[in-house]
């Protein structure tokens, strides 16, 4: 199950579909993505697809994960401190936090964050702050950041989030109800000027308000 060449198969897997960046694809091929599952799941970790953690949230498909990885660092002229809006499983915290020097990461499923927070204790990230709180606001008291990732999906993006983007910053959001797209975000120096590129179509849970204990 957690064989080189199983994770292996899943990297050719993610260069087949078009990713490219060498970095997103080593650190894919190296993180343990079985271990943000509970153990009757886990043998389906190495799968392109998303995979139920319960609470009504999933883990996303490692394409979309290794996808949106790669389009945050690919916009970005410095990545030093990042904001994830839903940490879920922790299994996209992980691979930002591998990638970038400090991740900022906000949950409001609290059940979820404490099996995030010990699965990125188990494998060693240190870089890594959880707040349990209502991501649509983000983390103002932790910005201005040079990168945003959305896992969840906003009806529009939230003005909140944009307020946070330090300048030339980036976001990175799945946006939409039924059908949603996957949107660049990127801010025009220090500027009020926000340039949005459309990626693709995509399918994400939605980002909703409030927190649970």
């Amino acid at each position: 199950m957690t064989s080189q060449r199983t994770r292996q198969r899943l990297v050719e897997r993610l260069m087949d579909q078009g990713v490219t960046n060498h970095q997103v694809l080593d650190v894919m091929g190296g993180t343990p993505r079985h271990i943000f599952l509970d153990e009757a799941l886990s043998h389906r970790a190495y799968e392109d697809t998303s995979l139920p953690i319960g609470y009504g949230q999933t883990l996303s498909q490692p394409y979309i994960v290794a996808r949106m990885t790669e389009v945050l660092i690919g916009a970005a002229g410095k990545l030093e401190r990042v904001l994830e809006v839903g940490t879920g499983s922790g299994y996209q915290t992980s691979v930002l936090a591998q990638l970038v020097p400090q991740v900022y990461s906000v949950e409001r499923i609290k059940p979820l964050q404490d099996k995030a927070r010990d699965r990125l204790r188990k494998i060693g990230l240190r870089n890594v702050e959880l707040k349990h709180a209502d991501g649509g606001f983000g983390w103002p008291e932790r910005g201005p950041f040079d990168g945003i990732l959305s896992t969840a999906a906003p009806r529009d993006v939230p003005p909140e989030l944009l307020e946070q983007l330090a300048p030339d910053g980036v976001l990175v959001i799945p946006v939409g109800g039924v059908d949603q797209e996957l949107r660049l975000v990127i801010r025009d120096g220090d500027s009020d000027n926000f340039v949005t590129q459309v990626l693709e179509p995509v399918k994400f849970v939605p980002l909703l308000s409030g927190v649970t204990r």
